[in-house]
């Protein structure tokens, strides 16, 4: 049996600054989108990140829609509904302005609205899918969250549940990490007192898994292709300095 001797990272760009959320529109336009489609949810709609969001794309004459229909704490049918919306629309580039479950939604509107051949357990983890590997870059999508603790606009996958079998589980591949996250402070001003508490706990979840991780030498069979090398990786030199 051989043991994997490699880990890999990749993150999104990260801008951080007060007010930051207003330069998203040129962002759009300095990449050339021609039609976005935004992803929020329904009460962040009428909160100021999303009316921040909406004005620069607006004053950057970006043609956008919006889809609000993302589900807290995705299921299965939630992320089929934005993929088919997404596949209608044949967006060209996705913004995702909320929280975990409205950037994991946007994350898999992107993947399978890109690979629309693929059937929807294709890039599901394993067991439970087949978990293949991603077979090409995806469209450009620009992430602004609007919680503390999720760390989604950092990564490349995508939690959800499947309700017929009562799971959790994930999608995962580095191709599916946003291009750019925008950190800005304001977007959490909004939070209310409980969703604040949450993120705290998902955050201290976060560093207790970091304790159980098993070290990336230690995972095994050694993968005979780069992109099957699991986007989280276990327990290594740089992680733990972190």
């Amino acid at each position: 049996m051989t043991y994997d001797y490699a880990f890999e990272f990749k993150s999104s760009n990260l801008r951080f600054g007060k007010g930051v959320t207003k330069e998203v529109g040129l962002d759009l336009q300095n990449i050339g989108a021609k039609n976005v489609c935004l992803f929020t949810d329904k009460i962040l709609m009428d909160l100021k990140p999303v009316k921040v969001a909406l004005e620069s794309l607006k004053n950057n004459n970006i043609k956008y829609d919006v889809y609000t229909d993302v589900r807290c704490e995705p299921t299965d049918e939630s992320f089929k509904h934005a993929i088919n919306y997404a596949i209608k629309g044949n967006f060209d580039a996705f913004l995702a302005v909320g929280g975990g479950s409205v950037m994991d939604t946007a994350k898999a509107a992107n993947l399978y609205s890109t690979h629309k051949d693929n059937d929807f357990y294709d890039f599901v983890n394993a067991p439970i899918g087949k978990g293949l590997p991603v077979p090409g870059p995806l469209k450009p999508l620009i992430a602004v969250p609007t919680t503390t603790g999720t760390g989604s606009e950092t990564t490349g996958v995508a939690v959800f549940d499947i309700l017929e079998r009562k799971a959790k589980t994930g999608i995962g591949s580095r191709l599916m990490t946003p291009n750019l996250a925008l950190i800005d402070p304001d977007n959490c001003m909004s939070q209310p007192p409980g969703v604040i508490t949450s993120s705290g706990f998902d955050v201290l979840c976060h560093g207790l898994e970091s304790f159980t991780a098993i070290s990336y030498n230690d995972r095994s069979p050694c993968p005979d292709n780069p992109n099957k090398r699991p986007a989280y990786q276990g327990s290594n030199p740089i992680s733990d300095v972190w």
